[in-house]
């Protein structure tokens, strides 16, 4: 599989893709105010991908449950500059994690090659042109509600046809304005609008998402879901964080959004070792 972004071409080995997090928000869930400083955010940035990112995904709008927008000026405020010194002092792929065209527009220009958007092309009538004109990557991303109040009442007939039919609309009408099928991601949203329930069908039922034959990211990293069932504060997440992402991994997701990318890129590859059988590679490796 082959995404390509701008002038990028993704390429997919026997493993899926780790892309590392970086928030430069005061008030993301788990670590937010530690990367507001550009020098702080950089130096992060940097430090993921010696641990194995593949991409990054920067964003400046915490979209946590209970999260309020910022607007426009606030957003371009904290996140063009960390753009420009991350994409200066990195060589993968920078993803940016926005709804608002205008912020696009301008992480692109600075360096972005994947616009990273939550609501799937619903929130910002003018970001459909800009992915296009710019022939960005773009993930489409399910979810129910807005992030303010997506977790009071989420309901579903059946979560996963309805995130199956909802990426399947999202992603004809992104073709419909002239956003290629190969410069598409294909999120169901895990923690957006779900109930526990929800969560662990869709993680179970992953493999459903691969008939639209484009990559599947998923993001759990240390979220809710995890945290109800071990009974465990966001900061002792690890582990079920990595339970979750190895069986992603088998369900077929072929990038893992994550924080701590040196044990989750670990995760992966065990995962995907002995899911896909690459024992050739393997060997290869160790002859």
């Amino acid at each position: 599989m082959e995404l390509q972004a701008r002038d990028r071409l993704i390429q997919w080995g026997d493993c899926p893709l780790i892309m590392g997090i970086v928030n430069v928000t005061p008030d993301s869930f788990f670590d937010g105010g530690r990367f507001t400083d550009p020098e702080a955010a950089m130096a992060h940035a940097v430090q993921l991908v010696e641990e194995g990112a593949d991409l990054l995904d920067i964003g400046a709008e915490s979209t946590r449950p209970g999260s309020f927008s910022i607007d426009e000026a606030e957003e371009l405020r904290r996140l063009i500059p960390i753009v420009a010194a991350v994409a200066k002092a990195v060589k993968v792929p920078i993803s940016v994690d926005t709804s608002k065209a205008v912020v696009a527009r301008a992480a692109v220009d600075t360096g972005a090659v994947i616009i990273n958007d939550v609501t799937a092309l619903r929130g910002d009538p003018a970001m459909a042109e800009v992915v296009a004109e710019s022939r960005a990557g773009l993930v489409l991303m399910h979810m129910q509600g807005a992030p303010q109040t997506m977790q009071e009442a989420p309901h579903y007939a059946d979560v996963v046809k309805d995130v199956s039919s909802f990426l399947a609309e999202r992603l004809q009408f992104a073709m419909s304005c002239g956003i290629a099928r190969r410069r598409i991601i294909l999120d169901p949203g895990i923690g957006f609008g779900k109930l526990l329930v929800n969560n662990l069908d869709l993680l179970a039922q992953l493999h459903t998402f691969g008939k639209f034959d484009r990559p599947v990211l998923v993001g759990v990293s240390r979220k809710a879901f995890i945290g109800t069932i071990a009974g465990r504060p966001v900061e002792d997440r690890l582990w079920g964080t990595a339970a979750a992402v190895a069986l992603a991994v088998e369900h077929g997701a072929q990038i893992v959004r994550a924080h701590d990318v040196r044990a989750m890129r670990d995760v992966a590859k065990v995962a995907s070792a002995i899911t896909r059988r690459n024992l050739s590679t393997l060997q290869e490796q160790h002859a």
